[in-house]
């Protein structure tokens, strides 16, 4: 099997670099990285990764309203939200609107992997 494609999504260039980091060394290939909800819609269409993470508070469009905008373009979209304790709220939302899990920061490698393995039933 491929090696799963993921598009990162966060704000914070060193949250990148550590996701980016966690995933490469477990055999997940980075096939993007985006600052705001904006560049993770055009990332998603032109590339189509297996499984997104992103952050939920983000500038010029966060990650509740890039999500929405993901699910409308492909209902399939498997995406993963990130975010800062306390979102409970959004976190609520982000479900609803069709994201298959979230990760709670400071992250742990294992509970990223865990997730992301959850949604694409990788075993």
């Amino acid at each position: 099997m491929a090696a799963p494609r993921v598009l990162v999504v966060d704000d914070l260039a060193f949250i990148k670099l550590i996701i980016r980091d966690i995933l490469e060394k477990r055999g997940f290939q980075v096939v993007g990285e985006a600052s705001n909800g904006i560049e993770a819609i055009e990332l998603y269409t032109k590339i189509k990764p297996d499984v997104v993470l992103m952050d939920i508070t983000m500038p010029r469009m966060d990650g509740i309203q890039a999500l929405s905008k993901i699910m409308e373009v492909d209902k399939a979209a498997k995406v993963i939200m990130c975010s800062a304790l306390g979102q409970q709220r959004l976190i609520i939302q982000a479900i609803q609107l069709g994201a298959k899990d979230f990760i709670v920061k400071p992250f742990k490698a294992e509970r990223i992997i865990g997730a992301i393995k959850k949604t694409l039933n990788i075993l």
